[in-house]
């Protein structure tokens, strides 16, 4: 019987392997500054349990390089992905000195190494098994109520990362308020202004070149140089333009971030719109006149229904583009998430920024899921009605 190997599961069992059994699963450090000291799974797990994650890991491993059945595959990763959760908050709790409040475990290279593996597994599993967009959001909500079950259960309590939050709870959800309020706000503005831009771009065909071109140039302006340029002519508005200062606006701070955001996101939003309204057939404008409807009413009944999804895609592309990008505004001022990450980098201290790096890949990866499952219940919904 000839042996049949998953492509990617190959890859998959090597990246396991190393992490396993050459890389380390966690670091002590004596404080949150002193060197690390690198432990691997079996020195830094209990006798028992450490042998146990070792023997997941290589079942999962072997699951995921053989063509196994789908739903095989699936139980494997999730196994693995729910051991390592709950093993490296056991190997924070081992490893830390009964009593030592100095003391910090943080998850090595290994660990979240083994996590990119299983979670690459789970999401080829996912792909292949075609979920709904609905079973998609619920997957979701799955992982993220089982993150927050952790987290309120105290598994995780001594790791360094909830130590750093632990001494910053309050900081860290008004940064978080922050930062939410900068990538949704400046998507909204986005959304205001470049939809009728969009619109505008696809009727008057002269002026869809030069708007475009200008958004590409600003799109290609580094994003601490943009902030960084702003500064000067709203300090300016701040000092010269009665009222300005009152709103909030300022040199620095959350005004240029702001506007540096919605400069940013203009281009997916008006491209798309153009795109979207381009695509729109011929026969059902064709069909629209024949009916009577005015050109207005073609453009909402018609043609911005059709164009929906495409437009949705920009929408997408913005905000997972803001998320990340708001981490750059705390080098101004702005707050966010990247306080936390700056701090870090500033104090050499990586749990820190890990503190502001994981909530902002999470919000991230769930804003694209749950607009990539809009996206394509709203193009489904616009094909079954145009069928």
């Amino acid at each position: 019987m000839k042996i049949r190997f998953d492509k990617l599961g190959v890859v998959i069992a090597a990246i396991a392997a190393y992490a396993a059994f050459l890389a380390p699963f966690a670091t002590f450090r004596a404080n949150r500054i002193a060197p690390g000291q690198a432990r691997s799974i079996l020195e830094a797990l209990p006798a028992t349990a450490g042998p146990l994650l070792m023997a997941i890991v290589i079942v999962a491993a072997l699951m995921a390089l053989f063509r196994t059945p789908l739903m095989l595959r699936l139980a494997a990763s999730v196994v693995a992905l729910a051991a390592l959760a709950l093993l490296v908050g056991v190997a924070g709790t081992f490893l830390t000195p009964a009593g030592n409040t100095f003391a910090r475990v943080s998850p090595a290279s290994g660990f979240w190494v083994l996590i990119f593996a299983f979670t690459l597994l789970l999401a080829d599993v996912l792909t292949r098994l075609n979920l709904s967009p609905w079973a998609r959001v619920a997957v979701l909500v799955a992982a993220a109520v089982a993150i927050g079950l952790l987290l309120v259960s105290g598994a995780w309590n001594d790791l360094s990362i909830l130590k750093e939050y632990a001494n910053r709870a309050d900081s860290f959800w008004a940064e978080g308020s922050k930062h939410v309020t900068l990538a949704l706000g400046s998507l909204l503005a986005a959304v205001v202004v470049g939809l009728p831009l969009g619109i505008l771009c696809h009727r008057v065909e002269r002026l869809r070149a030069g708007v475009l071109n200008v958004l590409n140039i600003i799109q290609t302006i580094p994003s601490i140089a943009l902030f960084g340029l702003l500064i000067a002519p709203l300090g300016w508005i701040a000092t010269h333009v009665p009222g300005a200062a009152a709103l909030g606006i300022r040199g620095i701070g959350t005004a240029p971030a702001f506007v540096a955001l919605f400069l940013y996101s203009l281009l997916p939003v008006v491209a798309n719109t153009v795109v979207g309204l381009a695509g729109v057939p011929r026969a059902a404008n064709d069909a629209a006149r024949g009916m009577g409807m005015t050109d207005r009413q073609r453009l909402f009944g018609v043609e911005f229904p059709l164009a929906f999804p495409v437009i949705l895609t920009g929408i997408r592309i913005v905000l997972v583009q803001n998320i990340g990008l708001a981490t750059i505004a705390a080098l101004i001022g702005g707050g966010g998430f990247g306080v936390f990450v700056f701090q870090g980098v500033g104090q050499t201290g990586m749990d820190l920024v890990l503190l502001g790096a994981v909530p902002t890949v999470a919000l991230a990866f769930a804003a694209a899921i749950i607009l990539d499952a809009v996206i394509e219940m709203t193009a489904t919904k616009r094909r079954v009605e145009t069928a």
